[in-house]
């Protein structure tokens, strides 16, 4: 049987750290910046780690 493929769309969004949890970053903030407050903003640049239950 043939190795499964990696999800590709999955592999691009998620990133493994030293300790193998897996980071990721938020969403919502490439687009209509606009109507998004400067705390909102600054909060979407950071990463997050997903939790252990997903």
């Amino acid at each position: 049987m043939p190795k499964m493929k990696t999800k590709r769309c999955a592999a691009k969004r998620f990133s493994k750290t030293g300790s193998g949890k897996l980071k990721r970053n938020h969403m919502g903030g490439s687009h209509i910046l606009s109507n998004k407050n400067r705390k909102r903003k600054r909060k979407l640049r950071s990463s997050d780690i997903v939790d252990h239950a997903d």
